[in-house]
């Protein structure tokens, strides 16, 4: 029941064509790309500090197995 009504709050064709006009009404054609150029170095930035905080644990891991050795 609750993934009908989860598919029924998504938008559909003409909803999502509504939304984009409205985006290109308010940001103007000139300021999208450069929107979309600032939240894909955001997304990039963001993937790298979690690839970052992810291969920290493993370093201290692997130094506190050889310093055991």
């Amino acid at each position: 029941m609750t993934a009908q009504l989860f598919f029924l709050a998504m938008p559909g064709g003409w909803e999502w064509i509504l939304i984009i006009l409205a985006i290109v009404l308010l940001f103007g054609g000139r300021k999208i790309p450069e929107l979309m150029k600032g939240l894909g170095q955001g997304m990039r930035e963001f993937k790298k500090a979690r690839n970052e905080a992810d291969d920290t644990p493993r370093k201290e891991d692997d130094s506190k197995k050889e310093a055991l050795k």
